[in-house]
């Protein structure tokens, strides 16, 4: 879901548990908002490879990353409270900034978000509920893989501070840097 903060709680997992974090957007988007051609191969290196943290979205590659992950971590926010806020506040920014974003990209003129359905403040809107359903589906499919539900900011940091932290063998990371390989998708 754009605006929970799978990547920015993608970043956080990869600093407690020393893993390099991939930021899928990146490996999507090309220059103008164009996905890139290699994406799916890209992402199938980033899978292969032994530790990772990346965002869950995509398609064409979720089976492919939840294949390969070793937890999956659910931000399940409300919506109108948490969630829609903070996609605006991101969106409003990088439009008034300008910031560049993957590839040379820029958010898109404000009114382009009461025309373009794709625009990543009514694509939130509209497919908020699908979600459920893929986590649903994950679940059936992959029944020995972890999912971890957080339905809220204070649930993140708790489960950061303790679970996570215990897992990854606290204060820094890992206790054993060479564990079994790992991915995190958010």
């Amino acid at each position: 879901m754009s605006g929970s903060g799978k990547t920015t709680l993608a970043g956080r997992i990869a600093s407690l548990a020393q893993i390099p974090h991939t930021e899928i957007d990146a490996l999507h988007h090309g220059p103008g908002w164009v996905p890139r051609p290699d994406f799916t191969a890209d992402a199938r290196a980033l899978a292969a490879s032994d530790r990772w943290v990346t965002e869950w979205q995509y398609s064409q590659v979720r089976q492919l990353l939840a294949g390969r992950a070793d937890l999956l971590v659910w931000l399940d926010l409300p919506f109108a409270r948490v969630t829609l806020p903070r996609l605006l506040r991101r969106t409003l920014r990088r439009r008034r900034r300008r910031e560049v974003l993957w590839n040379g990209n820029v958010e898109p003129p404000l009114w382009t978000m009461l025309r373009d359905r794709d625009h990543v403040v009514r694509y939130a809107i509209t497919g908020r509920h699908k979600y459920l359903l893929k986590i649903l589906a994950l679940a059936a499919e992959l029944p020995d893989l972890p999912i971890v539900r957080l339905r809220s900011p204070a649930e993140v940091e708790r489960w950061l501070a303790g679970p996570l932290r215990q897992a990854v063998g606290s204060p820094g990371g890992r206790s054993s840097p060479g564990q079994d390989s790992s991915g995190f998708p958010c």
